[in-house]
């Protein structure tokens, strides 16, 4: 009797090999838990409008009783007409801590395990964002209390960013980071959808749950994270990625990549010392000076402060400046502004492919903020032209504003975070990644801050035009190297002198 043929399904899986199978396990992994934190972030944009809302359109309870009292409905303390200096108050507080503790964060990260520091840090949060919604049940009308809880919880997800780009770059070369990282940082976005689905599940009838079951799940997560995630390939006998030859003491430039660009004949010790190619190193964490060092760090830093100002402000006013110049009631400008993330999940995969591609990471971020800046004035003016219009340039400018944020966090980050003057020792990776992403948080606070001081929307526009054109510019030395490297110029950096 002849043998049946092996299933198709079968075969599929025996074409990927062990080492595949763990990576593509690990990357789902780490999608999953920084999703969780993008979850627990989101609620309390959701739960600002039950917290102050219209008492004239509410249901019955408004009887006799509450006839002459205008804000019986809404919760103390943000009952006052300062609602919204308190409102900016919680936000700032989140954001504020959250910047200033990224730069510790990174330093931990890389002398702890990542297992456990993700583990505690998504508990940790689970627990501050549950805290926040605990306020409903145990009345509680001080803005003490919700400020406090902001920043603690600020600091709290500070231990996410670094430990999932460090655990992804441990697993995965160099070769098609940009593209593997740009289609895997969608998780910002889908974590953000999934947050306010949640969150409006429960607001209008008891809004404490709009933070305990987001603070359940990340907290679950981070059970998760204890339970599977393995930080290097080695611990469990798969091949480690490469992340330069090193056989090449002595690159060639030929087409331009940022490792060729950014090679210095000096390396970066543990400690921040420079020694010679060829000493033999231990692997150990590298110090915040030492990762300073690093060709480019400094650049991208404050490349990102500018890019992430410009999409921070749009993440937390843009449902109020399609309301305003659309006419649109609330609900249905939250809804369209998520087009936006939309926008930002294709920049994001657009610009790892291109990336990869062009073998110039600067270069890429750079087109895409040139082609941002006018697409943003073209926005403000026809984006009061219709839904339309809207809808089209929200996707488009989702796309350039967020395509080099997501690149310079993700694949950038990782790159500079194995570079090749490290000699083989990724212990970088989560300093550098915090330095970076420290530094756009930064960025993340001020912009919202002065969307709010501004008079008008123009003068907003024309702030986030600015700060594009800023964030291109602080990349135009390392354009410069990469464009030559293309032509074929053996450019070659001694030392980091030119950085």
């Amino acid at each position: 009797m002849a043998r049946a043929t092996i299933p198709p399904g079968i075969r599929c899986i025996q074409a990927f090999s062990r080492d595949n199978w763990y990576r593509g396990f690990t990357l789902v992994l780490t999608f999953l838990f920084y999703t969780s934190y993008h979850l627990s972030r989101k609620p309390i944009s959701i739960v600002k409008s039950e917290l102050h809302k219209n008492c004239s359109g509410a249901d019955g309870r408004g009887s006799m009783s509450h006839r002459d009292n205008d804000t019986w409905c809404d919760w103390a303390p943000f009952d006052k007409p300062n609602y919204r200096m308190l409102f900016g108050a919680l936000d700032n507080s989140f954001l504020i801590a959250y910047a200033i503790g990224m730069f510790f964060s990174g330093i931990f990260g890389e002398r702890l395990p990542l297992r456990y520091y993700l583990t505690v840090g998504m508990l940790l949060s689970g627990l501050f964002t549950a805290l926040f919604g605990f306020g409903f049940y145990w009345n509680i009308h001080s803005i003490w209390y919700y400020t406090i809880v902001q920043i603690a919880n600020g600091l709290a997800q500070t231990t996410g960013w670094p430990a999932v780009v460090a655990c992804v770059g441990n697993w995965f070369g160099k070769g098609k980071r940009g593209f593997i990282m740009g289609i895997w940082n969608s998780h910002t976005s889908v974590g953000n959808i999934l947050g306010s689905l949640i969150a409006g599940i429960f607001v209008s009838s008891a809004w404490g749950l709009s933070f305990i079951v987001p603070g359940a799940i990340i907290a679950a997560m981070g059970i998760v994270c204890f339970l599977f995630l393995v930080e290097y390939p080695e611990d469990i006998g798969c091949t480690p990625p490469t992340h330069y030859d090193p056989k090449e003491q002595e690159p060639v430039l030929r087409r331009g990549s940022m490792e060729e660009i950014f090679t210095s004949p000096s390396d970066v010790s543990e400690n921040g010392s420079i020694v010679s190619p060829g000493a033999p190193t231990e692997p150990s964490a590298i110090s915040f000076i030492g990762a300073l060092k690093i060709p480019g760090v400094i650049e991208f830093s404050l490349c990102l402060l500018f890019a992430k100002l410009v999409s921070y402000t749009f993440l937390f006013w843009l449902p109020l400046y399609i309301s305003s110049v659309a006419h649109l009631n609330p609900k249905a400008a939250g809804d369209i502004s998520t087009l936006f993330d939309v926008g930002g999940i294709l920049g994001g995969i657009l610009a790892g492919i291109i990336s990869d591609y062009v073998g110039g990471r600067a270069t890429t971020c750079c087109v895409m903020l040139i082609a941002a800046a006018p697409m943003l004035f073209v926005y403000n003016y026809i984006g009061k032209n219709g839904l339309a219009p809207i809808i089209g340039m929200l996707i488009f400018c989702g796309a350039l504003v967020n395509g080099p944020y997501a690149l310079i966090t993700t694949a950038v980050a990782a790159d500079l975070g194995t570079h090749r003057c490290l000699k083989g020792n990724a212990k970088a990776l989560s300093t550098v990644t915090a330095i970076i992403d420290g530094t756009g948080s930064i960025g993340a606070a001020l912009g919202p801050l002065l969307a709010g001081l501004l008079s008008d929307w123009n003068s907003v526009f024309y702030m986030l035009i600015a700060s594009d054109i800023l964030a291109c510019l602080l990349l135009s030395r390392l354009v410069y190297k990469e464009i030559r490297g293309c032509c074929g110029y053996p450019t070659r950096l001694r030392g980091f002198k030119e950085f």
